[in-house]
């Protein structure tokens, strides 16, 4: 979490969570970015120099607003007492539905975050703090054993494990963005079957879980 700094303007007090909601406020009511900062900071009557106590740009504070989500989520995992018990596979799936549960309050800002990219997926640059936060989060769960099944995960296999678990992340992403199933029920679906065939790698019979993510894909996507 970021360190707030004390704000200089008379008006209200103004800190990084501050700016995230007047940014957020502001794409989703104006269906478009701030041109800059200046025209961002007369909009919401605060100072350029408020502004710049916390961020050097627009684009730091829209890959804020995605550190943010990780953050949030990581905050609620940590609150639950049982989680340290949990084997590597329930903890990468708690921490799938947990970040979906935070970002389901923030929707229509990821929607718009996502749909307002030209070049789609291709340009990743504003969940770069998102992106370190998540591997090095999945690293630390990968670094764990907690039971029998997780001791085949070797050390020069959590690599490709990680950057795995972020390319899967963007996948589901992308589903649950064009999900319009009642409570994105077919997206918890999706993130328990993804997550299954993931570990099931590791065992000397996955053929039958990637067989069955697949199957859902192609009844989701082609039916």
């Amino acid at each position: 979490m970021a360190t707030t700094k004390k704000a200089t303007s008379t008006q209200k007090k103004i800190d990084n969570f501050h700016i995230i909601s007047l940014y957020m406020d502001f794409v989703l009511s104006h269906n478009e970015e701030p041109k800059n900062v200046y025209l961002f900071c007369k909009q919401n009557q605060i100072t350029e120099s408020d502004f710049y106590s916390f961020y050097g740009s627009i684009e730091a504070v829209k890959q804020d607003v995605w550190t943010q989500f990780f953050v949030n989520a990581k905050d609620a995992l940590m609150k639950d007492d049982n989680y340290d018990t949990y084997a590597n596979r329930n903890k990468l799936l708690s921490l799938y539905f947990t970040l979906f549960e935070v970002m389901t309050l923030n929707r229509s800002y990821v929607v718009f975050a996502y749909e307002n990219k030209k070049e789609g997926m291709k340009s990743l640059h504003q969940f770069k703090g998102f992106k370190t936060h998540f591997k090095s989060f999945v690293n630390e769960i990968l670094e764990t054993s907690t039971s029998s099944d997780d001791v085949k995960i070797q050390k020069f296999l959590r690599p490709a494990l990680v950057q795995g678990a972020w390319a899967q992340f963007l996948f589901i992403l992308k589903f649950w963005i064009e999900d319009t199933s009642k409570g994105f029920e077919k997206t918890d679906v999706m993130i328990e079957k993804s997550v299954k065939a993931t570990f099931d790698v590791l065992d000397t019979t996955p053929l039958e879980s990637l067989l069955d993510l697949g199957k859902f894909i192609w009844k989701e996507k082609f039916n």
